[in-house]
């Protein structure tokens, strides 16, 4: 429908997010994340899924500072036009059609460390906050470092 969005919508902290389903590659149970030192906080670290090695950001740990216990954590894997990643989220809770009409800009994404919050969608009495990936990853310091990292490694295993 080209009147809607389709979103996956997830849980963080207390609130809803959602990301267009045109960016969502999969969505997966907490596989093994391999710790690499000195990476940024909000990185435990990279994960194999589906044979490609991708680096893991912690959304909670983005937003609020604060890591996700190991209980009830997926990852979705996402493709940006640069990278493709894992965010590690609370519950992956269901897949939405979204009318466009419900999408209304936010005044937060002018703030530069919020940027990647495109509009805030109202579904009856919810409000899910739409993410926008690529900008998430462009927004985040250090991130230059690990698709760099990522890119070293996925040569070495050519090798």
């Amino acid at each position: 429908m080209e009147n809607s969005k389709k979103v996956v919508v997830f849980e963080c902290g207390n609130e809803e997010y959602a990301i267009s389903i045109e960016n969502v590659i999969s969505i997966e149970k907490d596989e093994k994340i391999t710790p690499v030192p000195h990476l940024p906080s909000f990185m435990p670290g990279i994960t194999e899924v589906r044979g490609e090695l991708i680096p893991v950001l912690d959304f909670e740990d983005i937003l609020y500072n604060r890591s996700l216990t190991n209980q009830e954590q997926k990852l979705l894997v996402l493709k940006t036009d640069e990278l493709t990643i894992a965010v590690k989220v609370k519950e992956a809770k269901e897949i939405l059609d979204i009318p466009l009409d419900q999408f209304k800009e936010i005044g937060l994404a002018a703030y530069k460390k919020t940027e990647y919050f495109t509009s805030v969608a109202q579904v009856g009495d919810r409000l899910i906050t739409l993410i926008d990936p690529s900008i998430l990853i462009s927004s985040l310091d250090g991130m230059k470092q690990i698709k760099d990292y990522i890119t070293d490694l996925k040569k070495q295993q050519t090798v």
